[in-house]
């Protein structure tokens, strides 16, 4: 994942453009800012957090059902995120949802461990 948003940085992506990060802290507000104008949410997982840190029944699956609404995709790095059955409650999952024209370009970013 890294390797891509580097590239994007770059404007060495599919589509050429150069690529600025934002992040406001909340992802109800990353999210809206991301229908609004366009662009990749990431929350990936980690060395310390590899399932993520999002929860799926209250953070994950909410925001993909609007994202997917929207016309765009969310996905762990190997599936959306509407298709997961949650085990537990407060289950995590890695997380990156953007907007239509991104679709291609970021599908399947690998983001973290996978249930």
């Amino acid at each position: 994942m890294r390797d891509t948003v580097l590239k994007w940085r770059e404007g060495k992506g599919q589509s050429g453009k150069k690529f600025s990060s934002r992040y406001i802290g909340s992802m109800v507000g990353d999210v809206h800012r991301t229908l609004l104008y366009g662009g990749v949410f990431g929350y990936p997982g980690d060395t310390k957090n590899p399932n993520g840190k999002l929860r799926l029944l209250y953070e994950g699956a909410p925001m993909s059902f609007i994202m997917e609404q929207a016309g765009g995709l969310s996905t762990t790095g190997t599936r959306r995120v509407m298709e997961i059955s949650p085990e537990q409650v407060h289950q995590r999952v890695p997380l990156v949802m953007g907007s239509p024209p991104f679709k291609k370009s970021w599908m399947l970013i690998p983001v973290g461990k996978n249930k």
